[in-house]
């Protein structure tokens, strides 16, 4: 019963996400194409901010002399 639930509401999810997007008038190798180009960019700003933004914040601490 809750798996059905559970997907039954994650369908209603992805339709949203394909009724606001706009993508229900692509086809689908597009929309494939569209939402792999998506979860890219996504998972790249996701490494970068992982990856460079300690150094940032602690050159800003540094700066502001929060930490020495």
């Amino acid at each position: 019963m809750a798996l059905s639930d559970f997907w039954k509401q994650l369908s209603w999810f992805y339709y949203q996400y394909i009724l606001v997007t706009a993508l229900y008038m692509l086809e689908p190798w597009e929309r494939m194409v569209f939402n792999s180009l998506l979860v890219s960019v996504a998972g790249m700003a996701v490494y970068t901010g992982y990856v460079f933004m300690p150094q940032h914040i602690m050159a800003i601490l540094h700066y502001f002399e929060v930490v020495q």
